[in-house]
């Protein structure tokens, strides 16, 4: 019982600190492997912001074109970098070493990094920096705090500034309306995040969309099978339910007899 006890509280405690208290609410979207132009958007803007220092070390780049319907000529030209070939694996030149004595950690490898966190937290991630002159690199992370890693992508973005504002009250999700007016109910909350104006080269929806189709990339690299996987299941369960027409007749004529 005592043993028992332990183990208990044990495993209660790793929950707890695996939990670290309360997190930041998650904006959930769905992938679409299907969504080829999104899947190539994702992959320009992979390409432009993120292949200096984060690698795709578990897909090879000939993959990915014949994946997202990519000539190999273009997929050369564009992505694959001049020292690499076409069916290499998409690594990059930084070496992690020097990469873990310039920002205290070597980046992390983006390959699995949707199946790991999920699809919802790198795409509210990506969204969630903001200014904080107390951290070194200038800026927080609402779902990830005191993150090593800039805002790349904030001249697409614009400066995102944490600011009391009214708000609506939310209970489980849902705003909270006045019994008799049937107005939202409202409170003075800090700690919003509000884009300065003027300040990214992108609308909130254009960024929106932009994030989007690079998690849907992320979230497609992790699995790249995922699509074919899902459209063999559905013939393989139409195969099951002839199959089984056919077992139950077969079934009958075996057993017709016995009484």
């Amino acid at each position: 019982m005592k043993l028992v006890l332990a183990l208990a509280f044990s495993w209660m405690s790793t929950v707890a600190v695996a939990a670290g208290g309360p997190t930041y609410p998650l904006e959930s979207i769905q992938p679409d492997y299907d969504d080829k132009v999104s899947l190539q958007r994702g992959l320009a803007t992979y390409s432009h912001y993120c292949m200096g220092c984060h690698s795709l070390e578990y897909q090879r780049y000939e993959r990915t074109a014949m994946d997202l319907g990519i000539e190999l000529d273009v997929m050369v030209q564009s992505i694959v970098p001049t020292d690499k070939k076409i069916g290499d694996l998409g690594s990059i030149a930084m070496p992690s070493k020097g990469a873990a004595e310039w920002f205290g950690a070597p980046p992390p490898d983006l390959t699995l990094v949707a199946r790991k966190r999920s699809p919802d937290w790198v795409y509210t991630y990506l969204k969630t920096f903001y200014v904080d002159p107390s951290r070194p690199l200038g800026v927080n992370n609402k779902v990830f705090p005191k993150v090593g890693m800039p805002h790349v992508l904030e001249p697409l973005q614009g400066v995102q500034r944490t600011v009391c504002k009214e708000a609506p009250i939310r209970v489980n999700g849902s705003v909270q309306t006045d019994p008799i007016s049937g107005q939202p109910l409202t409170e003075n909350q800090c700690g919003i995040l509000e884009v300065v104006d003027g300040t990214g080269q992108l609308t909130p929806a254009e960024y929106d969309q932009l994030i989007y189709d690079l998690v849907n990339f992320l979230e497609y690299v992790g699995e790249p099978s995922k699509a074919k996987s899902h459209d063999l299941g559905i013939y393989v369960l139409l195969f099951l339910m002839i199959f089984f027409v056919f077992a139950y007749l077969l079934k009958r004529e075996y057993w017709k007899d016995v009484h």
